[in-house]
């Protein structure tokens, strides 16, 4: 029998593609990541071999997410349509590329997943697939037309559950849906999808209502090397944290708490449709306004502006699934370059919703506060910006005349 390996997450879809997939003869590889999703491994684990798979695989990637992945996006300044700041879009490269190396190890010949057939992830995942071993095989249930045509509703998913002693969850559901994992949560789907509609705030899980926020701000000090964040200290209670993941985890703590990181937007997907997106992201909200003052703070300004534009065409790149391409690799390459001079720290204060700058130091920066200064003249004569100015005119000048003709 052809062996799959099945991106598995314990909920309703996958387990039913599962058994399904054992339906049409294939021996089935359960594979899940832990990318910081509250999930109950051991249950899924116990689901998925009472399924039938022949084979369940949990791996813990949540420290590869943050340093291999995060972190190459943090020094991008990586934001896709200036607002979201690709949580997902991140952790599918990371979660594809070792279900691919699953893939290699069992000698499996496919790879499925649960992705929908209008959504972008179905794109992130199987790029990533075909760019890292471009002779596996991908079985999408949701394109296939046996596949959705057999279950073309929740209800239809259910019924054959049953049918199969798939266990289904007794709990209500919400009437959206949710990925989440270390670095966000996202919610789609259901009542959102009419964009006017307010998400209700029992919606958010990972953040507090900014309003119901505690009263006294925090302030913190994040360090960073090379555009990396290495240390983070709370002012007040001295907690420190230096590991990639602790730091990531204690400014998802902390941000949570004070409301950080909730944006609604609708963006353009890459498959031509416009959708409507809630997220919660709540530490790398706080890590980007710390890392974007720093840049500016020590990045040439020539190269702040070239580095802002090569940003927005990775941001596209890594939306659109692009992670392992040849001109994202090479941009990534290039950003990388422009952050060997971003070291330093950032001090914030967190408060109802906002993160705001206090103040910045470096070792690296070309900041000089006595040339700065309006009350030392240092090296700089004033005088000589007459000339500057005036060859600066001579361009507006000629357009006024040439408007005049």
């Amino acid at each position: 029998m052809e062996k799959v390996v099945l991106a598995y997450s314990g909920g309703l879809d996958t387990s039913c593609i599962l058994v399904w997939l054992i339906e049409k003869g294939y021996d089935v590889i359960a594979y899940m990541a832990n990318v910081g999703q509250e999930e109950d491994f051991d249950a899924a684990f116990q689901k998925a071999k009472a399924l039938g798979a022949k084979k369940v695989v949990i791996e813990d990637l949540r420290k590869s997410f943050v340093e291999d992945y995060i972190w190459p996006a943090v020094q991008a300044g990586a934001i896709y349509e200036d607002r979201y700041l690709l949580g997902t879009s991140l952790a599918r490269p990371c979660i594809a590329k070792s279900l691919v190396s699953v893939a290699v190890q069992e000698k499996a010949g496919y790879i499925s997943h649960g992705a929908t057939g209008k959504g972008n992830d179905q794109v992130r995942f199987e790029l990533s697939c075909y760019a890292l071993s471009p002779d596996l095989k991908i079985i999408a249930p949701w394109r296939l037309k046996e596949f959705y045509e057999r279950f073309p509703g929740r209800q239809d998913l259910i019924k054959y559950a049953k049918e199969k002693n798939i266990p289904v969850p007794v709990t209500k559901s919400a009437p959206w849906s949710m990925d989440a994992n270390l670095m966000h949560i996202s919610y789609e789907s259901g009542i959102l999808e009419d964009p006017w509609n307010e998400p209700p705030e029992d919606l958010y899980r990972m953040t507090k209502d900014p309003v119901k926020s505690p009263e006294i701000p925090a302030v913190l000090d994040i360090e960073f090397k090379e555009g990396v964040p290495v240390q983070v200290t709370n002012l007040k209670d001295k907690i420190v944290k230096c590991s990639a993941l602790d730091l990531y985890l204690y400014l998802n703590d902390i941000g949570g708490e004070y409301g950080i990181g909730r944006i609604d937007i609708v963006e353009n997907r890459f498959i031509g449709i416009k959708s409507r997106g809630v997220y919660e992201t709540p530490g790398g909200t706080i890590i980007h306004a710390a890392h974007t003052d720093l840049e500016i703070f020590t990045l040439d300004r020539e190269v702040y502006k070239l580095k802002k534009s090569l940003s927005m065409k990775l941001s596209e790149q890594i939306y659109n699934g692009l992670w392992f391409s040849p001109e994202g690799t090479y941009l990534r390459s290039c950003l990388q370059l422009s952050q060997k001079d971003v070291n330093g720290t950032v001090r914030v204060v967190l408060y109802k919703g906002h993160v705001r700058v206090l103040g910045r130091k470096s070792p690296t920066t070309s900041y000089n506060q006595e040339l700065a200064s309006m009350d030392d003249p240092g090296d700089y004569a004033p005088d000589d910006a007459e000339g500057f100015i005036k060859v600066h005119a001579l361009r507006l000048k000629e357009h006024f005349r040439a408007k005049k003709r």
